[in-house]
């Protein structure tokens, strides 16, 4: 096991998907309604299964389209007054929807209003609202239409669509995305056409998902990690029966996309008297079948992410966040998928220390296959052991060798302890990295190890227990793939 080789050719792909939305453009008279799938910024979990797909490809191939393009970002209502998180990002759906406004806005792209959907009055949400007027963002609401989806005639009609507030845009691509799932994306694109339909103006809607993959078989590793992605949604990959009747061609799509397929054409219909598609894979614009240069690369990538999603959902239910059927689901997809849990040999390793030393520990693989272990120390713990040693391993430094002095880490620990109020002297992660930094500016070991850290973007991490969101969040941020025992360290209530 090991760092994978590019499996994806990500230039070839900037080029055909944004000439492919130009055209799908054009296809409707030049106003078109795209409707965002996943993650438009950091879709890490394309960038792993597909080795070569870099996490911000989406928004590159949209800064293409930019004196086209504006966004609407939309989030649910009931998601605000939840405080639904983000878990790749730990922050809230309102949180998120702040962030993704500023980056879309750093990459020169117009961010024209933002839409609650399924309002209901409730407070979070208003509060919201006001909050982004005081920002000078505009609101729009939209609300829950009684018979949805299918009472067709009242969904399309003054007492459905025509309720919602209508979204005032500006540009001929009009990109509806979302922090998050479930968030009414597709409702918002269709209350928009039957809007603009009303006002005399021509517009379509297309979809943009990048999983899963029409145009792979439907028990690719590919397909299967998107399922193992959302088996707390419970989607389901299938054949497209709606494609296969009106061409005779097999092409791949999701149960909730293929079950919605009847009434959006139906919602089409009446909206304008046809459908311009015959299929849910007629609507998607995705091209990234069309560029996959290694099956045999990609296909690994994705085994390994269906089991680092099954350890993840070990670890959620520890947490209380995870249900059973998600664990039974990511089993059944390691059954399809030919592979299990100990294929992640590694973590044997940190288990194994964990054994010897009766203290948490932690195991990492490097991109040549050498496996470092980490271990728990009253100075340090194992994640941050376990950074130190790697750094070493890298620059070929002596593993006895002390990159920061104990009389520089143990002021450190006098501070979190006495004066910061903290529990535990040992330094995180993110604390060590910080002690290493300020010792490589006289030590020139400390100075190799440092400049070590892009070596470790893609490596592959293990640890015994489950880690505080510091040390999970500085893994992450370096590019690295953690998984977890579903173990705390420590047997209190409280785990922060």
């Amino acid at each position: 096991m090991s760092i994978l080789n590019n499996g994806f050719d990500n230039d070839r792909y900037l080029h055909l998907q944004s000439r492919h939305i130009k055209e799908r453009i054009g296809q409707f008279g030049g106003k078109l309604y795209l409707e965002f799938g996943g993650k438009l910024f950091d879709d890490f979990h394309a960038s792993r299964v597909l080795p070569g797909f870099q996490p911000d490809s989406k928004i590159r191939m949209l800064m293409q389209l930019k004196d086209e393009a504006e966004i609407v970002l939309v989030v649910n209502a009931y998601d605000i007054e939840k405080n639904k998180v983000r878990g790749d990002l730990g922050i809230t759906y309102d949180q998120d929807t702040l962030r993704l406004i500023d980056a879309f806005r750093g990459c020169g792209l117009l961010v024209g209003s933002v839409v609650l959907t399924r309002f209901n009055s409730q407070g979070s949400a208003i509060k919201f609202q006001e909050k982004l007027e005081r920002l000078g963002i505009p609101v729009y609401r939209h609300y829950t239409i009684e018979g949805y989806p299918d009472d067709i005639q009242k969904i399309v009609s003054d007492e459905g669509y025509g309720k919602n507030e209508y979204i005032e845009t500006e540009r001929s691509l009009v990109v509806v995305t979302a922090p998050g799932p479930g968030s009414g994306k597709m409702a918002v694109c269709l209350s928009q056409l039957y809007h603009e339909n009303k006002n005399g103006v021509k517009a379509g809607y297309a979809k943009f998902e990048t999983f899963p993959v029409w145009n792979l078989p439907l028990n690719h590793p590919v397909n299967l990690a998107y399922e193992a992605a959302t088996a707390d949604l419970n989607d389901v990959n299938m054949l497209d029966p709606f494609h296969l009747e009106a061409y005779g061609e097999t092409a791949v799509n999701y149960n909730r996309d293929v079950e919605i397929f009847p009434v959006v054409r139906a919602m089409f219909e009446k909206i304008y008297g046809s459908s311009p598609y015959q299929s849910p894979t007629d609507m998607g614009v995705n091209m990234v079948g069309h560029c996959i240069i290694s099956d045999e690369a990609c296909r690994t990538a994705s085994k390994r992410e269906i089991i680092r999603r099954f350890y993840t959902a070990l670890c959620d239910k520890r947490k209380g966040l995870s249900v059973d059927a998600a664990i039974s689901k990511l089993k059944l997809l390691m059954t399809q998928a030919g592979i299990s849990p100990e294929d992640r040999g590694f973590a044997q390793v940190a288990r194994d220390k964990k054994e010897e030393t009766g203290q948490p520990a932690a195991s990492l693989l490097l991109a040549d296959g050498r496996v470092v272990v980490g271990k728990t120390s009253n100075l340090l713990g194992a994640s941050s052991a376990l950074l130190l040693n790697a750094l070493k391993a890298l620059a070929g430094i002596d593993k006895e060798t002390d990159l920061i002095s104990p009389e520089v880490i143990e002021p450190v620990q006098e501070l979190k302890i006495k004066n910061l109020g903290n529990h535990n002297p040992r330094l995180h992660t993110n604390e060590i990295l910080i002690a290493l930094s300020i010792a490589a500016v006289h030590d020139e070991n400390a100075k190799k190890a440092i400049e070590q850290l892009p070596q470790l973007r893609g490596c592959e991490v293990h640890s015994t227990v489950i880690l505080t969101e510091v040390d999970a969040g500085t893994f992450r941020k370096l590019g690295m793939n953690l998984t977890c025992d579903p173990e705390y360290q420590t047997k209190k209530l409280f785990h922060n």
